[in-house]
């Protein structure tokens, strides 16, 4: 941990001071306790409208709309290339996109043409100022602050949402590919190295293994390649185990993880085949990116029951088909976004109120 992962549950989006000594937020009681308030029945009442759309009998139109790139790869604003993770920002009609060959993470405004550069963009690199094959990217919105997977330079990257021009690293020493915050603040990196995923709480340096740490295999207390990552409300863990063609998930506390998803290597409905973004929901229910296959699929909670809820059906570039979907989102109306990483787009799939 190159200074100490620092992000405060309780803080105040606009009264706080760093203390660069210790890395504490100072805040104004009164407000903070206010603010708080305010911000938690935001965020139920958010929730709330997301988990009474989505169900297990939900449906999404089938045709996608591009509202990111879709102009051929390239490093020009309006273009991405080979995007990888993406991170929706419903307070600001925002998506943030990792946009891993550009070296650069793009902001992007709801029906814009173009985006803009969040963070990176000055070419590939290890300066504080640079970013390198950025492979994730989550918002810590107490602080106010973009946590980016900079994977190539093996760094976990914090930079400022608001003129931000510089980052600071927060992880070192790790071949990460995706992040996730729970509810706490509480971050989690997976790391397709060392095969394991590991939570750092506020001021922690080295963090704890939560998922894997048992050397590369497929027992169940070990990954091979954990890619994308996801933390439901309990605190349990969902890790796209990528050469194991299979989800697992890991309880809090658990010393090995359960299947979610995936019977091995195939096309058929049980069958996963290179597996990224992977996303559950109020029910347990897990939506998985089934890269190779073209798909996103969805698993139902302690069941085997499993369906197509986007069918690709082969690659290709029309509305309606992908070429190796990527990252997975909803925003809080329940409206599914997928990074469709070899058209370098973003799709957004409605979801079927009808």
């Amino acid at each position: 941990m190159a200074s100490g992962f620092s992000s405060s549950g309780n803080s105040i989006h606009t009264k706080r001071a760093l203390l660069i000594g210790n890395n504490k937020y100072k805040e104004d009681s009164e407000l903070q306790h206010c603010t708080n308030d305010a911000e938690d029945l935001a965020n139920k009442l958010q929730q709330s409208v997301l988990f009474n759309h989505i169900n297990i009998t939900t449906k999404w139109q089938q045709h996608g709309i591009t509202i990111a790139g879709g102009h051929g790869r390239g490093n020009q604003l309006y273009q991405l290339y080979y995007p990888c993770g993406i991170y929706v920002d419903d307070d600001h009609q925002t998506t943030y996109i990792a946009d891993c060959y550009n070296h650069r993470i793009v902001e992007w405004k709801y029906g814009e043409e173009t985006g803009q550069v969040a963070a990176g963009g000055n070419g590939q690199g290890n300066r504080n100022n640079q970013s390198n094959h950025p492979r994730d990217v989550i918002i810590d919105k107490k602080n106010d602050f973009l946590i980016i997977c900079d994977r190539y330079k093996r760094r976990v990257v914090r930079w400022p949402r608001q003129n931000g021009r510089n980052g600071e690293t927060i992880v070192s020493d790790i071949d990460c590919w995706g992040l996730i915050m729970d509810k706490n603040g509480d971050l989690y990196v997976s790391d397709s190295k060392k095969n394991e995923v590991r939570r750092w709480k506020q001021g922690e340096r080295e963090g704890i293994i939560v998922a894997g740490g048992h050397g590369k295999g497929n027992h169940f207390n070990q990954l091979n390649n954990p890619t994308s990552i996801f933390v439901d409300e309990d605190h349990s863990i969902y890790v796209s185990d990528y050469w194991n063609y299979r989800v697992m998930k890991w309880m809090k506390g658990a010393k090995e993880g359960i299947v979610a998803a995936g019977n091995g290597k195939g096309n058929s409905l049980s069958h996963l085949c290179y597996s990224n973004g992977v996303i559950a929901d109020h029910l347990g229910n897990l939506y998985v990116a089934d890269s190779d296959n073209n798909r996103i699929m969805r698993w139902c909670e302690g069941s085997d029951e499993y369906s197509i809820i986007v069918d690709g059906n082969r690659k290709g570039d029309q509305q309606y088909l992908f070429h190796s979907p990527k990252g997975l989102s909803f925003d809080v109306q329940g409206n599914l976004y997928v990074v469709d990483e070899g058209n370098h787009r973003i799709q957004k799939f409605e979801i079927d109120l009808n």
